[in-house]
């Protein structure tokens, strides 16, 4: 039998809790401005902003696409199909794998992308830097990076990397 985890002490505990209020708080007003001035989710800008901010060529295979914003890939296909119906994206047959399929940002999704940006700033601004210094902000990417490298080690099945075949 596994052996019993130590209990989290209270400042462990305090921590943990402070963190999920702080995600769920933040989450909330971020998915607030997001519906208002684009009426997107969460996920769907999460798509966009990979596609247009992080992507060079505005391109990602859907896969790559699931593992890196930790979503089902059945699920981010259902939301690239209402983006693709929207016309945000276009999804095709990838170049290098007949199974596999790839998405790619329009200039109407870069122009939404670009219409929502200035908004989602200014709620990370007020909600979750405005109270931080710089060194502070510093800080908390210091203290968050290692944990999101530690958990990406063993992701759970939406984030994981699939078997090359």
């Amino acid at each position: 039998m596994p052996e019993t985890p130590p209990p989290l002490d209270p400042v462990q505990l305090g921590a943990y809790f402070a963190l999920m209020e702080v995600a769920g708080l933040l989450r909330h007003a971020v998915e607030q401005q997001l519906r208002e001035a684009g009426d997107l989710s969460y996920v769907q800008f999460q798509l966009l902003a990979r596609l247009g901010l992080d992507s060079p060529s505005g391109s990602e295979r859907m896969t790559d696409l699931a593992d890196g914003v930790v979503y089902s890939r059945s699920g981010l296909t259902y939301q690239a199909g209402l983006l693709e119906k929207a016309g945000l994206v276009k999804r095709a047959r990838s170049a290098d794998d007949d199974r596999g399929v790839t998405v790619t940002i329009t200039d109407t999704g870069r122009a939404l992308l670009a219409k929502v940006l200035p908004g989602h700033t200014e709620v990370l601004n007020q909600q979750l830097f405005q109270p931080l210094s710089r060194e502070d902000a510093k800080a908390l990417a210091g203290l968050l990076i290692p944990v999101r490298d530690h958990m990406r080690s063993a992701p759970p099945r939406s984030a994981a990397a699939r078997r090359q075949r």
